[in-house]
């Protein structure tokens, strides 16, 4: 008895992150409230508090299990690859471009453009859990295609920034725009070109 209790326990805050991913997806962050992500977890706003101590707390929990793990796991796969610098910056952005057109999470940017001016401490962690790593991840790709003579001499960041832009126009025309797509759009297709627009442009 005891040892299901523990793994119901081991359970709940993913459970709780799941529910809050929803309610902030269909209210926005503002209109959240602990009550509602109760609710749709089916427990009581007690059992959130034992877990998490804020909405905000919720918020950044989320984005450190989805978009953060995906930056670390990227900086893994950096780490170790043999590869040529084109060839780390396609499977890259390849993997970028995977979860940005397929997990749910992809709302989480959208709520912090929409809340950035009310809730400013959404924009500061943003910034500096997410944009912050990644721009670093990305200029150290441009370094080290530089330093390989893979790549022309370029400012490491703002070609960091221009790698990741058509990735945050996928995200807005998801939790967007796609709504009034007559048919679905090709994002698969936009990140190829934007791979062959962007080495292209990098080359020496």
């Amino acid at each position: 008895m005891a040892r299901r209790w523990q793994r119901r326990k081991d359970a709940r805050p993913p459970e709780i992150l799941d529910a809050a991913l929803a309610v902030f997806a269909q209210k926005g962050f503002a209109a959240t409230r602990l009550d509602d992500v109760a609710a749709k977890a089916g427990i009581t706003k007690g059992t959130i508090y034992l877990y998490f101590d804020s909405k905000q707390a919720l918020f950044e929990a989320l984005a450190r299990q989805s978009v953060g793990a995906q930056i670390e796991q990227i900086k893994a796969q950096l780490a170790a690859f043999p590869g040529s610098t084109p060839e780390l910056l396609r499977l890259v952005l390849s993997t970028m471009g995977h979860f940005i057109t397929t997990s749910d999470r992809v709302v989480l940017p959208r709520l912090v453009l929409a809340e950035a001016a009310n809730f400013p401490k959404l924009a500061e962690f943003w910034r500096r859990e997410v944009i912050d790593s990644g721009i670093g991840l990305m200029s150290g790709i441009i370094r080290r295609g530089i330093e390989r003579g893979e790549f022309c001499e370029i400012e490491p960041q703002h070609a960091a920034r221009l790698c990741v832009a058509p990735m945050l126009i996928i995200m807005l025309w998801r939790t967007t725009f796609a709504q009034f797509d007559e048919t679905p759009y090709d994002y698969q297709g936009l990140i190829e070109a934007h791979l062959q627009t962007l080495l292209k442009g990098l080359a020496p």
